[in-house]
């Protein structure tokens, strides 16, 4: 069972019994809940497209552990083309579902993983690869839904986490025990947690000598004892919640972005599912990979998706408006289409720069400055078409009033009367209510920060360009002396 339909992955949603709660209340059906069921029907979606034979090459993968075909979110990248693909997969879900992959995160650390165990057994003799590459079996055998969580709650900012008043701030390690380990702490803004059957969670930061109880990477099953998902809420939830049609809303069946804060209150974790425990050294590098890796794939790909059904929108809605031949409507879609383009370049060239890290492993990483100008390029641009359209798309995206109101005898008639464009006034309000969705809504901060603040990505783009190198090669065109002083 490599490969698993839709309704195959629901039916194993059902048999969880996840701690769930949304808005002071406790969610017992998430089939019942209309926030949660856009989780699953979202993570179903990935699902739906790996068995659709148009999407296949883009969707799956041949393990190089269980020699199947599986779904591309549990595959370790062992090629250039890989990287392609996964990079394929980020954009075509993310115009599939117009919200979260919510099975990206998961593959993304398993990548990071992959190498980093591998690297820590050639130096330390430890098992640790050994371990995860059972473990991912079971996750491919069974195509489980995997998330990933990263972002620990971090407290006091200006304290580490071995000073913090409260350790439980950050993920820790509570107890060792002879048959696994005990865990406390939290991980904020969870991407589809809920929905998934397995979440995988590693370190969120950098660690030093004395932090190794924070040193820690493991998996656990969705609904262990002890884990507590405290749902995000916002003006969005509280529609989707009050819609009596899932029409009315911009992004009916999948809605936007669904996080959860993710409270591990003592939970045992048996040593077959940890992947660190202590081995602070380690954790540069595995916070380096990880964000290389999402940055291309969260940070870029996906995000240009998103782009995809912003621009078309915009272009519907001047073309429902009669504006499509006008000649500053015309360049600034052509600008929105532009800075989506040049994250895709980003994106592409990151995946066709990538190389094999470490050395041996047979795991291959994108190139880090591509995949960190993808996400500041995409992080910056998008707020920029998210202008543009908004421009385009006039006063009506904030102010239109409900589309219930084309049903209501009493307003029906001066709706079809005042919004009929060259359409139907229902057609214009559907299209405006989309975009609402994108430009009045969560995707400006999600982009932002998603796959890391732009200031992340600052800091790794200059640490990585070669500014001597450049000097170097205007100062030899210039023909300026080696042996002058520049002082």
């Amino acid at each position: 069972m490599a490969i698993k339909s839709a309704e195959e992955y629901v039916e194993s949603v059902k048999n969880q019994d996840p701690k769930i709660h949304q808005g002071g209340k406790r969610i017992k059906d998430l089939f019942k809940n209309p926030t949660t069921k856009s989780v699953i029907d979202a993570t179903a979606k990935m699902y739906e497209l790996a068995m659709d034979p148009t999407f296949e090459a883009t969707m799956t993968a041949q393990s190089h552990l269980i020699d199947e075909k599986i779904n591309r979110s549990l595959h370790v990248n062992g090629s250039i083309a890989d990287l392609r693909k996964r990079a394929d997969m980020a954009q075509l879900t993310a115009q599939k579902v117009g919200t979260c992959n919510y099975r990206c995160v998961g593959c993304d650390a398993i990548n990071t993983m992959a190498s980093v165990t591998w690297e820590m057994d050639r130096d330390l003799s430890t098992d640790y690869n050994e371990r995860f590459n059972e473990y991912l079996k079971y996750l491919q055998k069974n195509d489980l839904a995997c998330s990933g969580a990263m972002t620990d709650a971090k407290g006091d900012r200006s304290k580490r986490p071995g000073g913090q008043e409260d350790p439980d701030v950050y993920v820790h390690v509570s107890e060792k025990r002879k048959d696994g380990i005990v865990v406390r702490g939290a991980k904020v803004n969870q991407s589809g947690a809920i929905a998934a059957n397995e979440t995988f969670v590693i370190p969120g930061q950098a660690l030093r000598e004395g932090e190794e109880e924070f040193a820690v990477a493991f998996a656990v099953p969705n609904g262990a004892k002890g884990i507590t998902y405290i749902c995000q809420y916002t003006p969005y939830t509280a529609e989707r919640n009050m819609a009596e049609d899932i029409h009315e809303l911009g992004n009916p069946v999948y809605g936007q972005r669904e996080t959860a804060l993710m409270v591990f209150d003592d939970v045992f974790v048996p040593w077959e599912r940890v992947f660190m425990c202590g081995e602070v050294k380690y954790t540069r590098q595995l916070v380096a990979r990880f964000a290389k890796i999402h940055r291309m794939n969260c940070g870029g790909a996906c995000k240009v998706g998103f782009a995809d059904l912003l621009i078309g929108a915009t272009q519907l809605l001047v073309e429902y408006a009669g504006l499509s031949k006008v000649a500053h409507v015309r360049e600034k879609i052509t600008d929105m289409i532009a800075i989506s383009e040049t994250a895709r370049a980003c994106t592409l060239a990151s995946a066709v720069e990538g190389t094999e890290e470490p050395e041996g492993s047979g795991v291959f990483l994108p190139d880090d400055m591509f995949g960190n100008v993808a996400k500041l390029n995409i992080a910056n641009g998008f707020w920029e078409m998210m202008k543009i359209a908004g421009d385009l798309a006039g006063g009506l995206v904030v102010t239109m009033p409900s589309e219930r109101e084309l049903k209501n005898p009493e307003t029906m008639e001066y709706m079809e009367k005042f919004f009929k464009t060259t359409v139907p006034a229902e057609k214009r309000l559907r299209i405006t209510k989309f975009l609402q969705h994108w430009i009045a809504g969560q995707h400006g901060p999600g982009t932002w920060h998603g796959a890391g603040p732009v200031q992340a990505q600052r800091v790794m783009v200059a640490r990585l360009a070669n500014l001597e190198e450049k000097k170097d090669m205007a100062k030899e065109l210039a023909g300026l002396n080696e042996d002058e002083s520049d002082n």
